[in-house]
């Protein structure tokens, strides 16, 4: 594989027969055992769970992949994470995470989980039928997950459907990956094509900007709206410093924040397969200037999304 991704593997592996687990926090729930089934902050005291959705209306921007380093990272830090997969019929998240747990009993490894569960669609006969089924299904689980976790990572569908629409009303952080192209661009706003002034926002913006309304009302709550630019070249061409600029006067315009992504490194989708993130590999060894890069990308996101770990380790 690129980038030295067979020795990195090796090396967890062996690494993690002999230490124990590879980047766990004291509280990741561990394959094999079970999460803890009451809802407190590390220094005991009681509090609701922070919701990260990851939402787009277009595939391939790379949702599963940063909603799966989220997770990795808040497990490294000791916080219990519930996964939710809001796509049935693709499944990326919960095929990632059946593949952590593959990998960990083939290697005979430990690695830290996420409490993991698929909201199906349901089989209802009308859509009025299907929706309340949906809704029902969704609160509960919900509603089970944030009761036995600091953090719930929900992953969205790359279409639009009532249950993506469920998934970002809930939404304490909402984090839209896109690919850094025009293309992706127009599901946030139309632009001129001659000037590249912004003509108004799209279906997604306009989405959002419900999902904003109606958690308001719902609860008084509020959604911090994160775009996160991926697959960013590292050549300084005209038309990424063109897009940058008409993020800035849209984020400014709509009120959401721009964070940096990850580049386009071979090494996030050759992670797949085996369910592992850059947090579960020991330095060192096979890693290369990408897996450093890479790493540290992650860690610039995090950064960036500004969680409110503290609170929810009980610091605050």
């Amino acid at each position: 594989m690129v980038d030295g991704q067979n020795g990195a593997l090796e090396t967890a592996a062996q690494e993690t027969r002999d230490e124990g687990p590879v980047e766990t926090g004291e509280r990741g729930r561990m394959q094999g055992e079970q999460g803890p089934g009451e809802s407190q902050t590390k220094s005991g005291r009681s509090r609701r769970a922070h919701v990260i959705v990851l939402g787009n209306e277009k595939g391939g921007s790379g949702k599963t992949t940063s909603a799966m380093h989220v997770i990795a990272v808040l497990l490294q830090e000791g916080f219990r994470v519930a996964s939710m997969d809001l796509d049935s019929r693709q499944r990326s998240l919960s095929r990632y995470v059946e593949n952590r747990a593959a990998w960990a009993q083939s290697n005979g490894v430990r690695l830290a989980m996420p409490d993991h569960q698929v909201i199906e669609l349901s089989d209802k006969e009308t859509v009025a039928e299907r929706q309340e089924d949906e809704r029902e299904r969704f609160q509960a689980s919900l509603a089970r997950a944030s009761a036995s976790h600091d953090f719930v990572v929900i992953d969205c569908p790359g279409s639009d459907s009532f249950l993506s629409r469920l998934g970002h009303a809930v939404a304490d952080t909402l984090i839209t990956p896109m690919n850094d192209s025009f293309v992706d661009f127009d599901l946030l706003a139309r632009v001129d094509p001659q000037t590249y002034e912004i003509k108004g926002p799209s279906v997604y913006s306009e989405m959002v900007w419900e999902s904003r309304k109606r958690r308001a009302m719902a609860d008084g709550g509020s959604i911090d709206w994160v775009v996160m630019r991926n697959r960013l070249s590292m050549l300084d061409a005209k038309n990424k410093r063109r897009l940058e600029g008409v993020l800035e006067t849209l984020a400014d315009r709509i009120g959401f924040r721009l964070a940096p992504g990850f580049g386009e490194r071979v090494i996030f989708r050759e992670m797949f397969p085996s369910g592992l993130t850059l947090l579960d590999l020991k330095e060192g060894g096979a890693w290369s200037m990408s897996h450093v890069a890479a790493r540290a990308e992650v860690r610039q996101l995090i950064e960036t999304l500004d969680l409110p770990l503290a609170e929810m380790a009980g610091e605050g």
